[in-house]
């Protein structure tokens, strides 16, 4: 990634849920405008402030003093991860992924069949589709699929497979 590009990660607050909310409106909307729009700018900073905030570590990537992207993630899940889309593809989404693995060994996520974008991100990180649904559960109805990922256990110095014997 070039110098000039690196992106800091940050933990967000409070103050920050109005820009992470719209970092994902941007983001989805840019990349899915099929999707319909459902909740208002002020709805979907609730959630962020009243939902995620609580329940989640909410890390964001700032470049110079620009907040690009967040990731919103616990109990083996992430619950979001955008990237506005003019920092897509120099390694920013790969690196807040990066630090939910640091922390969990298995990870669940959601996310729309028809986003080709994210499934190819998804698969190159490791995550192997699990399930597909007809969308029936979500509130956009549009079909998703559940990804999943999990920590390969670490091998032990010296460690031989066992002998099988005769």
């Amino acid at each position: 990634m070039d110098g000039a590009l690196e992106p800091e990660i940050v933990t967000l607050g409070a103050e920050h849920m109005q820009v992470a909310a719209g970092i994902r409106r941007v983001a989805l909307w840019q990349r899915l405008p099929w999707l319909p729009d459902l909740h208002t700018p002020e709805e979907e900073e609730r959630y962020w402030r009243m939902h995620l905030l609580p329940n989640c570590t909410i890390l964001g990537a700032a470049v110079g003093n620009k907040l690009v992207g967040v990731i919103a993630y616990g109990d083996d899940w992430i619950e979001q991860l955008y990237v506005l889309p003019d920092f897509q593809g120099i390694g920013i989404g790969s690196l807040l992924l990066g630090c939910a693995k640091q922390e969990m060994d298995e990870i669940r996520l959601w996310t729309f069949q028809r986003n080709r974008g994210a499934r190819a991100f998804y698969e190159r990180q490791g995550f192997t589709a699990q399930e597909e649904t007809d969308g029936a559960d979500n509130q956009e109805r549009e079909p998703d699929v559940l990804y999943h990922w999990r920590r390969l256990p670490k091998l032990m110095p010296g460690l031989r497979p066992s002998d099988p014997g005769p």
